[in-house]
């Protein structure tokens, strides 16, 4: 979590600074990523997609993940909850709980759900104090 950490604070001043790592089965570290949404004008790069993508690109048959880590500071979203799912990630960890929008136990469970072909063990509130502090620090001057 501490990596994922990290590459948060590396996220341009406009982007919440969420950061994602993603390990290979033997804990090397394939990928890492902070969200570049605003930096990028896409609406999908958010950090888990950005190091989800880089990953698969160095590992496995191009797209599966099977038996690696993702490590992302906040709750994913639908959509990165999704991606979570479709990339086979072994296992999952997060940080901070997200209420409005986490899609792996606060809103939604996508990860979780029987009706899907895989899904990955999944632990949050890793170092979640540490991971809240950054997005509060993020949003406070902004509201």
């Amino acid at each position: 979590m501490r990596s994922a950490l990290d590459v948060a604070r590396e996220a341009g001043a406009d982007d919440v600074p969420i950061g994602a790592v993603v390990f290979d089965p033997a804990g090397i570290e394939l990928a890492r990523a902070a969200n570049r949404r605003e930096a990028d004008g896409d609406p999908t790069a958010h950090a888990e997609i950005l190091a989800l993508r880089a990953a698969a690109a160095r590992f496995g048959d191009g797209w599966r993940l099977p038996g690696c880590t993702l490590v992302v500071t906040v709750e994913p979203c639908t959509m990165c909850a999704g991606a979570i799912t479709l990339s086979r990630v072994g296992t999952l960890i997060f940080g901070a709980w997200e209420p409005k929008t986490g899609a792996v136990g606060s809103l939604w469970d996508v990860v979780r759900d029987p009706r899907l072909t895989h899904r990955p063990e999944v632990r949050g509130g890793i170092l979640e104090p540490d991971c809240k502090a950054l997005m509060l620090a993020f949003f406070e001057p902004r509201r």
